[in-house]
């Protein structure tokens, strides 16, 4: 068992660490997108034959960035007469989307769910469907340092444009209601539910829970575990090119990305996770852009609320949407 090992609870609430935000990040991230735009999004929902009851199920796919298809489930509720919100949920690290039947809980409460895969990833236990046809240089195994010396390569750079296209396939079903979707996700999935809130537009509600991907250098600092390892492995060797690789950090970084957002968000933190440390949750809680909760699990590791913060997800979007 991790021991309570960050800082106490009432610095927590206030810490806002300086930042080093890149001046062009706005153009940054318009340049990316304005790119990935210049391929048709083209979704494609194609019903998939499960033994399910109560949940229908679409296979369905759209482009990214680089123009390459990005595969995902809908799961929707049967014998819906209206449009549905829907749940965009971005998965952990190095888990892919699985099987429909992996995933019903936001349909059982009355969701569209799109669960979209991370490129390039599904090989921990859940298998994924989506390749990533970039190459880059030197890096650790994993993911956090491919293309980590140019943020125009950094492998988190066309996971992002792809969280943001996710949000406009979604809007592209006639059984979803455009003007109500909810961005969603743990761990990985919910740093790059941080980036889709601020880089998407017109996104109703955001749920990152125990978020990775924020305040880069204090997760590489103190971590114990998990993939903020790879960077610190990587500085191990490159030992004269931390300054680069943090200087691309900054435009993924989603403390950073926070002031952009300004859908309504819950957030979650466990007091005692060393995969995504709590000051590093709450740098980016505490800079959100828009009207923010966040429950606090005092005892939990990296699993944090589980099942308890679903609960509370499903009774806060019940009083947002």
């Amino acid at each position: 068992m991790t021991t309570l090992y960050d800082l106490p609870l009432s610095e927590l609430s206030e810490y806002r660490p300086p930042l080093d935000e890149p001046a062009d990040l706005d153009a940054f991230w318009a340049t990316a997108l304005a790119e990935a735009d210049r391929s048709p999004l083209d979704p494609v929902f194609r019903p998939q034959e499960t033994l399910l009851r109560t949940v229908e199920a679409f296979d369905a796919s759209f482009t990214g960035a680089a123009g390459q298809r990005i595969s995902a489930w809908l799961l929707l509720p049967r014998d819906q007469p209206a449009k549905l919100p829907c749940v965009v949920q971005y998965l952990g690290y190095n888990l892919g989307r699985g099987l429909p039947h992996d995933y019903l809980t936001w349909s059982a409460f009355g969701y569209a769910h799109l669960v979209v895969d991370t490129r390039g990833q599904g090989g921990k236990a859940v298998p994924g469907a989506t390749g990533d046809s970039w190459s880059a240089g030197p890096h650790v195994p994993g993911f956090m340092t491919l293309g980590i010396l140019d943020p125009e390569q950094y492998f988190y750079r066309r996971v992002y444009v792809d969280a943001v296209r996710a949000v406009a396939a979604a809007r592209a079903h006639p059984s979803v209601d455009a003007d109500r979707i909810v961005v969603a996700g743990g761990s990985q999935g919910g740093g790059i539910t941080i980036a889709a809130a601020a880089l998407a537009p017109g996104v109703a509600a955001a749920m990152p829970d125990v978020p990775f991907l924020c305040h880069f250098r204090r997760g590489a600092e103190i971590a114990s575990e998990g993939p903020y390892l790879e960077l610190v492995t990587w500085l191990a060797a490159h030992r004269h090119r931390a300054g680069e690789a943090f200087a691309t950090l900054r435009y993924f970084d989603g403390a950073v990305l926070a002031p952009r957002a300004s859908a309504p968000a819950l957030f979650s933190v466990a007091l005692r996770d060393p995969v995504c440390p709590p000051s590093t949750v709450f740098a980016a809680f505490n800079r959100w852009g828009g009207d923010g909760e966040i429950r606090v699990w005092e005892w939990n590791e990296h699993e944090g609320g589980q099942g308890a913060q679903v609960a509370e997800q499903a009774s806060w979007l019940g009083r947002i949407l």
